[in-house]
């Protein structure tokens, strides 16, 4: 797909180095001694960090596709999406090295409200690209599926996996009793297994099978509904009695 010109894959392959770092944490630290885990922690959470920033840079591209398709297509340049993804990786590092070194000023606060920044631009490029879609006319209807689902399960993934630890993070800094973010980082370490479903979407043709599947056994159940709707022959002894009273 980038032989092909398309710089979307070069963010999803970022997401896909940044979703790796967060697995192999959570495999490393099981054996790891504790002189290292606080190293570790740091890589964990830049990997989270750049996870975010590249399910943004996936959106934008996609928003940009449709809202600006002229512009897009003799703007985009692999060189581009290069620099862009080193800005990425370069933000989370140098983010989390502030953080380590003003750790005394409220890094949960900190730290979640970086992570709340992506929130309402991820709204912004759905509600875009919807709009832009309802008066396009030159967009095929299967790229049309495909950038919505694309989208849409960014947009899921970050609201249902990253916003409780945000809340989590935010309550923790507000907070002057600790609070154990446990549950909130297990939702956030499913992030990774979310995040390669979208390499079905970029696929084209993928969403329209998966939308004929679902109609396929839609109608499957239907057509067995309809060839037995009445199961009960008792039922039907009765109805005729009533009818003849």
């Amino acid at each position: 797909m980038v032989r092909d010109g398309q710089v979307a894959p070069i963010y999803v392959i970022n997401l896909l180095v940044s979703d790796l770092i967060q697995l192999c944490f959570m495999v490393v630290r099981l054996e790891a001694p504790w002189s290292i885990i606080d190293i570790m922690i740091y890589i964990y959470f830049s990997g989270l960090m750049a996870s975010v920033g590249f399910m943004v840079c996936v959106a934008l591209e996609r928003y940009l596709v449709i809202a600006c398709p002229l512009w897009y297509h003799f703007r985009r340049n692999i060189k581009v999406s290069l620099v862009v993804s080193f800005m990425v990786w370069a933000f989370s590092i140098a983010h989390l090295i502030i953080i380590h070194f003003i750790y005394t000023l409220f890094p949960y606060i900190l730290f979640s409200i970086s992570l709340l920044l992506p929130f309402p631009l991820l709204i912004f490029f759905l509600a875009g690209t919807l709009k832009a879609l309802s008066v396009s006319i030159s967009v095929p209807p299967e790229e049309k599926r495909q950038i919505v689902g694309v989208l849409v399960l960014v947009l899921l993934n970050y609201t249902l996996l990253f916003l409780p630890l945000i809340i989590t993070f935010l309550a923790t800094g507000s907070s002057t009793e600790p609070i154990h973010p446990n549950l909130s980082l297990i939702f956030v370490q499913f992030s990774p297994l979310v995040d390669l479903v979208l390499y079905v979407f970029m696929r084209k043709g993928a969403v329209d099978k998966l939308l004929a599947c679902l109609c396929r056994c839609r109608m499957t159940s239907d057509e067995e509904q309809g060839q037995n709707p009445n199961p009960n022959p008792a039922d039907d002894d009765t109805t005729e009695r009533v009818s003849s009273v």
